[in-house]
């Protein structure tokens, strides 16, 4: 079973006061890649004694110990997600913003492939395609 954010912070050591264990619940409810802002009004609905320097801090500690990954989509934000999420790459709607997330054994195969052809086996990669959706031009 996967631990939670909350069991790997506090398997590493690190101090989780009653703030960090709130942005850690937090955190463990997304399904979507919040930046600093999105997650403080999260965090601030359930506890705003909570500050925005407080989560800015949390989430600089639980990136550098491997917690949670920054995420980067082009839009001048900092976004986070768990880093112990199953792989998956990234399809980042350029209008709205939206991210989806896929998974296509085709592209696992042909970077596979690809590293191997170039001498390398993989340790890791990360993928993001950025779009525009497409026109559905029979409905005009």
């Amino acid at each position: 079973m996967r631990k939670t954010i909350l069991q790997r912070c506090e398997a590493r050591g690190l101090r989780m006061t009653a703030q960090r264990r709130v942005i850690a619940h937090v955190l463990e409810t997304c399904d979507d890649h919040p930046d600093a802002e999105l997650l403080y009004n999260r965090v601030s609905a359930v506890d705003p004694r909570i500050s925005l320097a407080t989560v800015y801090r949390t989430l600089k500690l639980l990136d550098e110990a491997g917690i949670l990954e920054k995420v980067d989509f082009g839009d001048g934000r900092a976004r986070y997600e768990d880093a112990q999420r199953a792989h998956h790459d990234h399809l980042i709607d350029v209008t709205t913003g939206e991210v989806i997330e896929f998974v296509d054994p085709e592209i696992e195969e042909l970077q596979e492939r690809i590293a191997r052809k170039l001498g390398y086996r993989l340790q890791g990669h990360r993928l993001e395609l950025f779009g525009v959706p497409i026109k559905d031009e029979s409905a005009e």
